[in-house]
């Protein structure tokens, strides 16, 4: 059974609170089921989106686990607002987490290539 998407959100909050960087909600969607997408600032000051990856990324043995895709690398801040903002338009229901800092070991989510 997958996770609902505001328990996801908060459990990765709490991971990168954690470990020293700082993740805060910037919208909140669908408590069940909305579309989590991830605002990643970088040390240079440079970010990185995810969003949800495609239903043939996800990985048969493991249906429930949420999968991501970069859908913008090293942007600016305004050009990564943009890319949110057209994704709002087409699903207001959406969750956007913004993070910084984080310095853990491990990976906060799982990410392919397409």
């Amino acid at each position: 059974m997958r996770l609902t998407s505001d328990f996801w959100v908060s459990a990765l909050m709490r991971r990168v609170n954690g470990s020293g960087g700082f993740a805060y909600l910037a919208r909140r969607g669908s408590a069940e089921a909305g579309a989590i997408f991830i605002k990643l600032r970088k040390a240079g000051g440079a970010y990185d989106l995810y969003g949800p990856a495609p239903q043939i990324a996800y990985d048969t043995g493991k249906p429930d686990e949420r999968v991501f895709t970069r859908i913008g690398q090293d942007l600016p801040e305004w050009e990564a607002d943009e890319k949110l903002r057209g994704e709002t338009r087409f699903d207001p229901d959406l969750w956007l987490v913004e993070i910084e800092g984080y310095a853990g070991e491990e990976e906060l989510f799982a990410v392919v290539e397409l």
